[in-house]
């Protein structure tokens, strides 16, 4: 693995412990000499995992749709900035450019990111490791429906099991690894 994608809020959340993980895995992925690719936005959690990538002297591509250019939320300091057409272009070059996803929390946009990846395994369109940075317990509730619909015959066990979890980045990242 070289380049990891990580799906996050363009909000910091409530508490601060999501600015800090933002932080922690930024650090373990320069220190695993691993690359971020992300959103290419310069708020949120989107913001502060990018800029702790490039203090440690990490690589950080940025892919980010034009409309948000506009509205000035890019990132104007990355190794890389891809500015693409729509979030559909987005998510497709993002994808092609990892080798594996990170799920941070996030709302919304970071769900349906995550969930197209997960699709994408399931069908085989991607072999690629998928998983949740569960940081202070935020995604107990997803990986409980998950089970929930395993268990009700609506996702097969082996597709429930492509989406990993572990509270710490380094934890993470060796699941993703292994």
């Amino acid at each position: 693995m070289k380049a990891i994608c990580v799906y996050c809020g363009a909000n910091a959340g409530v508490n601060p412990v999501y600015a800090e993980a933002a932080r922690a895995l930024g650090r373990a992925l320069v220190a695993s000499n691993l690359s971020l690719v992300y959103g290419g936005g310069n708020v949120g959690l989107m913001g502060i995992i990018a800029d702790e990538v490039l203090r440690m002297g990490g690589e950080v591509t940025g892919v980010i749709p034009t409309a948000l250019v506009e509205r000035e939320v890019g990132h104007t300091g990355l190794t890389r900035q891809f500015i693409v057409k729509d979030m559909h272009e987005r998510k497709a070059m993002m994808a092609e450019l990892a080798d594996g996803f990170i799920a941070m929390p996030g709302g919304m946009g970071t769900l349906e990111e995550l969930f197209e990846m997960l699709t994408w395994s399931q069908l085989g369109i991607h072999a690629k490791p998928i998983g949740l940075l569960n940081v202070d317990g935020f995604y107990d509730g997803l990986t409980g429906f998950i089970e929930h619909a395993s268990a009700q015959g609506f996702i097969r066990p082996q597709h429930a099991a492509l989406m990993m979890s572990a509270p710490e980045p380094q934890a993470l990242l060796q699941l993703l690894k292994a």
